[in-house]
């Protein structure tokens, strides 16, 4: 293992020219020059590529090398003994800023088997937000409904009834929503997030009018509609199992449902706190902390920065007034 793993600041990685409009709320959280327009997500700490433009969308070290490249070569060193034992060289996490230019159209992703037989992926896409300015976001559908009556609705692009048969959930700033694989969703516009999601990049969209897409071919991943569809859960949630996937998160510790935690894990810190050693993504909400490794390298983690922390820095202590995400891989065990 080389020397010198330590905490990396991370520059903003927005992938262009994607579908929706949004970018300016990531620049004005990272304090940063304009964004370019369509730029509305930030792939932060990222070993996944947008589909079909490989390398576009991975995160490149500051030495130029691909983010993915480095851990394969030193998985070890980036991920730890034990979470290589169990997931492989595999980072199992990917997080994303992202500013809602505009309402996402209404979307899913498949799960894991369903990714792993028709698409040869190695994860699906669960995902969770969590919300820094507020807004109304659309979760699963509030009946049960027959999938050809739902390929129905996809062929007409009849969006305004598709978005009626969700839940609308009006969303404050510091709720998460934790977004299960094969869930109807979509993010009202005005909405800044941080996402943590399984690193995939696996989206079967049931809209596009109005949209920068062609959904009609490239809405399926390649698999025509009616399979691609069957990803999709067509079963009606409760309001109060919908509202089980949200929190409000006012004190410090796990952010998310449990349910998440076979994924991924987000954390909220804003008082002191000592954190194990594993492949870590920082995001500073407010004010300014400071981030110290168990070989005594310090970086302060102000507003809007976003740093990466390999397994080798060791365990880290954060002190000071703020408020930081510490998003994390699924625990190997």
């Amino acid at each position: 293992m080389s020397a010198g793993f330590e905490p990396i600041r991370l520059a903003a990685n927005q992938p262009a020219d994607r579908f929706y409009r949004g970018g300016t709320r990531i620049s004005d959280f990272r304090s940063a020059p304009p964004a370019a327009p369509f730029t509305p997500e930030d792939w932060v700490g990222s070993t996944t590529s947008v589909r079909g433009h490989a390398p576009e969308g991975q995160t490149r070290l500051p030495d130029g090398e691909l983010l993915a490249d480095a851990v394969s070569r030193e998985p070890i060193g980036w991920l730890g003994a034990a979470h290589l034992e169990r997931f492989g060289a595999d980072t199992m996490l990917l997080v994303k800023l992202l500013d809602a230019g505009q309402r996402l159209p209404i979307h899913a992703h498949p799960d894991g088997g369903f990714a792993a037989e028709h698409l040869a992926a190695a994860h699906g896409k669960a995902e969770a937000w969590y919300i820094l300015t507020p807004g109304t976001v659309y979760l699963g559908l509030r009946e049960s409904i027959d999938p050809a009556e739902l390929r129905g609705l996809v062929d007409g692009q009849q969006t305004e009834r598709m978005l009626g048969l969700l839940h609308a959930i009006d969303v404050a700033a510091n709720d998460t929503v934790y977004v299960p694989p094969g869930m109807l969703h979509a993010i009202g516009p005005g909405i800044l997030l941080a996402e943590v999601q399984e690193p995939e990049d696996l989206s079967i969209l049931l809209e596009w009018t109005g949209f920068e897409l062609d959904g009609a071919a490239d809405g399926h991943l390649g698999l025509g509609f009616e399979l691609a569809l069957s990803a999709v859960d067509t079963s009606g949630w409760s309001r109060d199992a919908i509202l089980s996937l949200v929190r409000h998160v006012d004190s410090d510790g796990p952010a998310l449902t449990p349910a998440s935690a076979r994924y991924f894990r987000l954390d909220r810190v804003s008082t002191p706190q000592s954190l194990p050693a594993g492949f870590t993504i920082l995001i500073a909400l407010d004010r300014s902390m400071s981030l110290t490794t168990a070989h005594g390298a310090t970086l302060e983690l102000a507003r809007g920065t976003t740093t990466l922390v390999p397994f080798a820095a060791g365990a880290l202590s954060i002190v000071g007034p703020g408020l930081v995400l510490v998003a994390r891989p699924p625990e190997a065990r």
